[in-house]
């Protein structure tokens, strides 16, 4: 993975989190994918580790939960 991937659910705090994470990362250097619009890649958050969104999964696969916004569980529904 050359890029980080930063998971959220388009909550209020997620979306805050996602602007914060562009202005430091930039935004060539993360992908965005909102779980709550994408569903289909809810799984691949699980794989990577993802409790709880929004969170940041880095280019070695470490996951930094950044703000509690929404369990996984609940996201999943």
């Amino acid at each position: 993975m050359s890029k980080s991937i930063f998971y959220h659910a388009g909550c209020p705090v997620c979306v805050s989190a996602e602007h914060d994470i562009l202005n430091l990362i930039g935004a060539d250097q993360v992908e965005v994918v909102n779980i709550g619009e994408d569903r289909s890649r809810i799984s691949e958050a699980e794989g990577a580790g993802i409790k709880s969104v929004p969170a940041l999964v880095t280019p070695n696969g470490n996951v930094l939960h950044i703000n509690f916004g929404a369990s996984l569980e609940d996201v999943k529904g």
